[in-house]
């Protein structure tokens, strides 16, 4: 292995031994991650509070109805993060850091390299030092931007970057992003803006400034404003937690707009179905794979400065479960950023 051979020590990282609120988040020693020949090993400096966290740390408590996915998919999620206690017991997804060794195949990086990175659901972040595969959603850091903005954007970007190809939004298209103040939706609005398109936001009232600062021109309250009828229309409306319907939307969709789903039930998957078949206005649920590809391209669009990263938040490691009251009660918008071992980020 190149560079410092730290494998087989222990470290510290905040650990869940049982579902519930935030405190159920330990300072614990735990041992330092194995890293074979095509690994490396990250020394996180920062990592961040998602959705999917906060989700995973009290899913014992999640039933099938509430999870925005098919039923089949909950089952398989819930025996993924464990039944009764937790299987996954270090949370986090995204994270910052610095290559600390690499194994003997590795090509792509070297001890001592900025990068940053997207776990998906093995997550582990949550941690001093991280297992990463080199052909895994890892990337060198944005040249310009904290190891703590770092860990605030490769969830969203890579999320929101693949869906938003592969509808095809272009410059004149009209988008309204459903839950435009979370991590996907947030990277939505800038990527959409950045694509061209005029942006509208739907999200709570006192985020409304957050998301006109990321690009929207305009912000839409669900609680106090019907947008299905103020008469516009949008070439796509992209439901990030799948809160709306095809249906309620459909005379809000241009002719041949399209409604994404990013979190659907079985009877969006048969719309889905339907409407390709009937042609015009189209129901489309889909997965971002979350892959290199997008998180090379999202790196691209921050060092054009296209992209930014907005923090609400930091916290040591010390005070995880702070930053997750922070993530779940917080007015404002960004994210809840976990800094690792280090004074500052810089």
């Amino acid at each position: 292995m190149n560079g410092q051979a730290v494998s087989g020590s222990m470290m510290r990282a905040a650990v869940m031994t049982e579902y519930g609120p935030p405190e159920v988040l330990r300072i614990q020693e735990v041992p330092m991650p194995k890293v074979g020949d095509r690994d490396v090993l990250v020394r996180v400096r920062a990592t961040s509070v998602n959705y999917g966290d906060l989700l995973a740390r009290n899913f014992r408590a999640v039933s099938p109805r509430e999870f925005h996915m098919p039923f089949i998919l909950w089952a398989f999620a819930r025996l993924y993060f464990g039944v009764r206690r937790p299987r996954v017991k270090i949370l986090g997804s995204e994270f910052s850091g610095e290559i600390a060794a690499a194994g003997r195949g590795v090509t792509r990086f070297r001890p001592g390299d900025p990068v940053f990175g997207y776990l998906g659901q093995a997550m582990g972040a949550y941690a001093e030092y991280l297992r990463v595969p080199e052909d895994g959603c890892l990337a060198l850091k944005p040249a310009g931007m904290s190891f703590a903005e770092a860990a605030a954007v490769p969830y969203g970007a890579v999320m929101a970057l693949n869906l938003l190809q592969r509808i095809g939004v272009r410059p004149g298209h009209k988008v309204l992003v459903i839950g435009a103040s979370g991590g996907i939706g947030s990277a939505a609005v800038q990527i959409a803006r950045h694509f061209g398109a005029d942006v509208h936001g739907a999200c709570a009232g006192e985020r409304a400034e957050y998301v006109r600062s990321l690009g929207a021109s305009r912000t839409i309250d669900p609680r106090r404003e019907d947008f299905t009828k103020n008469g516009e229309t949008y070439d796509l409306i992209f439901d990030v937690l799948g809160r709306s319907s095809f249906s309620r939307c459909r005379r809000s969709l241009a002719a041949n707009g399209r409604y994404l789903a990013a979190s659907f039930k079985t009877g969006k998957l048969l719309r889905m179905l339907w409407t390709s078949l009937a042609g015009g206005k189209r129901a489309v649920c889909a997965f971002a794979p979350g892959g290199r590809a997008d998180l090379l391209a999202a790196r691209e669009l921050i060092e054009a400065g296209k992209f930014k990263a907005f923090i609400n938040g930091r916290f040591p490691l010390a005070a995880a479960a702070a930053a997750h009251r922070c993530a779940e009660q917080g007015p404002a918008g960004g994210k809840a950023v976990i800094t690792v071992g280090v004074e500052n980020d810089d």
